[in-house]
């Protein structure tokens, strides 16, 4: 099995949120944005939303593209199948308020299926809330930029996919 193309970026999880779309196909569904919140990582085949526990310190979102189908490694705190068609070839990592953390340019337009798995969301809230708990008895807005950027903890999501098939033209139901 070969890794054809690697992409990591930080994105900051607004309303706890990270979203994941064809750049041409960015077409919200409130059906996923609630799935996401039990399932960690749901979409609706153009858009997936992923789901921090926490609004505030920024996650890691790494994609990844296989030339086969992949299984999440065991220290995974939990994972799903995903699916996401990118008739451009260029997907968009992006942050509700914020805007784009980044794109990444896919080897070729297509479906594209795999695997969501994720490590570092308890430990990220966790520390979230302690972090909150001794700013409210010591209050220094310098350290609470100092904690949000020093995790100990990082949080990952890791989408692991491999081109499945070409995308369904506009119009057309796939037989």
């Amino acid at each position: 099995m070969a890794l054809l193309a690697e992409y990591t970026v930080t994105a900051e999880p607004d309303r706890c949120l990270v979203e994941v779309y064809d750049s041409d196909a960015y077409l919200q569904d409130s059906a996923a944005l609630a799935a996401s919140r039990e399932q960690v990582v749901a979409g609706n085949g153009y858009h997936l939303y992923l789901h921090s526990l926490q609004p505030a310190i920024a996650v890691d979102v790494i994609i990844r593209i296989w030339d086969e189908p992949q299984t999440p490694p065991a220290h995974c705190e939990g994972s799903t199948l995903v699916v996401v068609e990118s008739t451009t070839a260029c997907l968009v990592i992006n942050q509700l308020t914020f805007g784009p953390a980044g794109t990444m340019e896919l080897p070729r337009p297509g479906v594209y299926e795999g695997i969501a798995w994720w490590t570092g969301r308890h430990a990220t809230l966790d520390y979230y809330n302690h972090t909150l708990l001794e700013l409210a008895e010591h209050p220094d807005p310098e350290v609470l930029g100092h904690a949000w950027r020093n995790n100990p903890t990082p949080e990952r999501y890791v989408l692991d996919l491999h081109h499945a098939r070409e995308a369904t033209p506009d119009g057309e139901d796939e037989a």
